[in-house]
């Protein structure tokens, strides 16, 4: 009796242990961790389990629980299912036996109560104007917590009257025998049952202890209710008051605009939203709640975070939400005390918003067989490999590059983020989602050109301009720099090695891409994984990523590591699945995401790290307690019959839409690409020969040219004029002449970029090629004489 024991179980509360379970004849029984909690008790082989694999559970309402000996007991739910158990002691049983039963009573009451109450509270969402119903609600949840409470305390109570029974039976038959060798086990009976009558009194007198404190701390705060409602009217009115002024402020400053900004086109409707920004108090329950354990990697699991964690802070509002909450609801206010001020400039007319393509011609169903065409290239590079358009989809890879815009949302956020941290979290979805668009492309792009370009000017529409060229051949390199009026600079230089393994292929994404911040200087840089189309002989085409990125920001070593896992017939795991965890300069975690790259990602809170047992394969998993996950990103839903349209989305499908005053060597200009688009297959099959044959009589050119160069070491000026002249840029050839071009006679230093020069950044180390300027001034007077004629 003098050991030092476990707490007892108090009513309510979750309560864990280990127990050994029956399993079958040849193991026997095992051990194995059990977690009572809301009726339910359940069980795991280790504790690290209990983040991703629930061996079983029994639902306690309608359970039996039977004693068998001084250490056995049954659960039995009539059947179905039956755990024959094993503590490690008497003392130990009976802990778990008070636990169940304080358990069954209280998940057999709140069952009756959800049956009783179906027809007498009929649920009516709460609006904005039923401030005094939220509180009503929260009284009534208080009233029928304490009202658990009390039964807890007669359940206590059938206990005490229990035990204390069968210990008084014990001291009878203690005081009719007589002194000899029944006494000493006599004695061990009647101290275990005082042992036993003692957690059972220590039970009590910790349910009566949790009444007594709830009883306390609800008083007071009922007091202030009233008071609390008082300040709330109040303070409704002047905001009533105040959007009323506002509104009419609007409405004089907007009078004279004959075409309003969408956002302004129901100033009733903004003024809402700028009020309901002010202080969400709807979410006062939401931040009461902690996300449920979720399928984790191998390297760390993630489980719900102690209460204690989660403090508010004095205007009851969640301190921690309001690191990790969002302001995108919110309204500028400086723009609306602009907007609302009568002396502003009346505005000028805007200009009304373009109306982009919603659709493309379908898809024809021509058949090609593949293997004859790719049985003779096993092991060649991608851009090495003739192929006719039949396989590509009608855009070209600076197309396909600009289409990682299509969320630029999560960057717009980004640069709004107070928390270098918390911008992480957003880069890293940003970086994630630039594969949604993969999941159905099984189609090519086509091999852009030495020196095409593409834009894509959202300018007035989202507030960003992007540029494209491709400024190498061998390797193929394409350098994209995107700038947008919310803060934020996106710039990548991608080079594709690809090889095709039979069954197959590969691509690895070569290069670095960057994201910096104008605000707070921030500047993150990453690299994409492996993409690999599967089934390429026999079977339905389908693509997957793999692989790691780590997003580093330079500026305050703050670090992503994202795991994308490789799809796999024998793993339990959610398909396409995506992990991540950033950490700080020293290596402290404190956000998880997780999701999958084709639907959604998800952010939480770290409130507490440690080391869990080993995995399967010995290594030493981290578990980390989070706070309740958010959602970051969502796929944006796919057009109408895009099944039809080579799975394009929304974005996809205005890239090759035709538009005027765009480069000469723009994408959108390939007569190939687009006789491939309006579905005339065969014609864009010759076109694209005749554009290879024009780059290769060129190309032949130029080599004579060089060659003369060499033997004549006078004319070696003339040959520099000659290479930088933009002519060179003729040279280039697409991947089915590929094979017919030399590496010295197409090496990347002999052609320099139009638009983008070389740079070595000091902050990553790489070596990229970045915006040097000067096309959207050449787009704006219409001078494009220095773009030569690659098509």
């Amino acid at each position: 009796m003098s050991e030092p024991k476990p707490p007892t179980p108090t009513p309510g509360d979750t309560y864990k242990g280990w127990l050994f379970k029956w399993t079958n004849y040849i193991k026997g029984y095992q051990r194995r961790w059990f977690v009572l909690s809301n009726g339910l008790l359940s069980y795991y082989r280790t504790q690290a389990e209990m983040g991703h694999t629930c061996r079983g559970t029994i639902n306690l309402a309608t359970a039996n629980i039977a004693v068998e000996d001084s250490c056995n007991f049954v659960i039995s739910n009539g059947g179905a299912q039956t755990y024959h158990l094993k503590a490690s002691s008497e003392v130990e049983r009976q802990r778990w036996i008070t636990a169940l039963e304080l358990a069954k009573a209280k998940a057999v009451r709140m069952q009756a109560e959800s049956d009783d109450s179906g027809d007498e509270c009929p649920a009516v969402p709460p609006t904005s104007g039923q401030g005094g119903s939220c509180r009503n609600s929260e009284v009534q949840s208080t009233l029928r917590t304490l009202s658990s409470k009390v039964e807890d305390l007669n359940t206590c109570n059938d206990l005490i009257v229990k035990h204390g029974s069968a210990l008084q039976r014990s001291l009878s038959e203690l005081e009719g025998l007589r002194v000899g060798g029944d006494m000493g086990e006599k004695m061990r009976q009647v101290t275990e049952r005082a042992t036993l009558f003692r957690i059972t009194s220590n039970a009590m007198i910790n349910a009566c202890r949790d009444f007594l404190s709830l009883a306390q701390s609800h008083s007071k705060r009922w007091q202030k209710a009233l008071q609390v409602e008082r300040d709330q009217r109040i303070r409704l009115e002047e905001t009533l008051e105040q959007l009323a002024k506002q509104h009419n402020h609007l409405e004089r400053a907007f009078r004279g605009a004959t075409v309003l900004p969408p956002s302004f086109s129901n100033p009733a409707l903004g003024n809402k939203g700028g009020g309901s920004g002010k202080g969400d108090a709807s979410d006062e329950d939401d931040d009461n709640e902690f996300f449920d354990a979720m399928e984790d990697p191998a390297e760390f699991i993630t489980v719900p975070a102690d209460p204690k964690y989660h403090r508010r802070s004095g205007s009851n509002v969640s301190g921690i939400s309001s690191e990790t909450g969002m302001d995108d609801q919110s309204v500028n206010f400086d723009e609306l005390s602009l907007a609302s001020n009568p002396e502003s400039p009346q505005p000028l007319e805007l200009e009304p918003v373009r109306q982009r393509r919603t659709r493309i011609p379908d898809k024809p169903n021509y058949y090609l067989n593949l293997w004859s065409i790719m049985k003779n290239c096993i092991g060649k590079e991608l851009s090495k490999i003739p192929m006719p358009v039949n396989f590509n989809e009608p855009i070209s890879m600076l197309q396909r590059l600009s289409e990682d815009l299509e969320y630029y949302e999560l960057l717009d956020k980004a640069a709004k983020c107070q928390s270098s941290l918390e911008q992480m979290c957003y880069v890293a979805a940003f970086t994630v989602s630039s594969y949604s668009t993969t999941v159905h492309r099984t189609g090519k792009p086509f091999n852009p050109l030495l020196g095409e370009t593409f834009e894509l000017d959202r300018l007035n529409e989202c507030g960003y301009r992007s540029l494209c060229e491709q400024v190498s051949h061998h390797p193929p390199a394409a350098a994209h720099h995107a700038m947008s009026e919310k803060g934020w600079t996106l710039r990548q230089e991608i080079t594709l090695a690809s090889k095709f393994r039979g069954k197959y292929l590969s691509i690895m994404p070569l290069g670095s891409i960057q994201c910096l911040f104008d605000k707070s200087n921030n500047h993150y840089s990453w690299k994409k994984v492996t993409t690999t189309v599967h089934n390429i002989i026999v079977g339905k085409l389908w693509i997957d990523q793999s692989g790691e990125i780590d997003v580093v920001n330079h500026k305050t070593g703050d670090r992503c590591h994202l795991k994308f896992a490789p799809y796999s017939y024998f793993s339990r795991d959610v398909p396409r699945k995506v992990t991540g965890v950033v950490t700080d300069k020293d290596g402290k975690a404190h956000y998880v995401l997780s999701g999958t790259w084709d639907e959604k990602m998800e952010f939480s809170r770290i409130m507490q790290s440690s080391k869990g047992e080993n995995g399967t394969e010995g290594k030493q998993r981290t578990v980390y307690q989070t706070l309740k996950a958010k959602e970051i990103w969502r796929k944006n839903p796919l057009p109408e019959g895009a099944e039809n349209m080579y799975f394009f989305s929304s974005l996809a499908l205005t890239l090759n839409e035709p538009e005027e005053g765009v480069a000469p060597t723009d994408s959108r200009r390939r007569p190939d690409q687009r006789l491939m688009e309006d579905g005339r297959w065969d014609e864009a099959n010759a076109e694209k020969q005749r554009i290879e044959e024009k780059q290769r009589s060129v190309r032949r050119e130029r080599e004579r040219e060089a060659v003369k160069a060499a033997s004549s070491p006078e004319e070696a000026v003339c040959e520099d004029s000659v290479n930088d002249s933009p002519l060179k840029t003729d040279a280039v050839e697409t991947g089915t002449e590929a094979n017919e071009v030399s590496d010295e006679s197409a090496h990347p230093d002999n052609y320099q970029a139009l638009w983008f020069e070389k740079f070595d950044d000091p902050d990553s180390g790489e070596t990229l090629h970045i915006y040097k300027g000067g096309y959207w001034e050449a787009k704006d007077q219409g001078s494009w004489d220095m773009c030569p004629d690659i098509f």
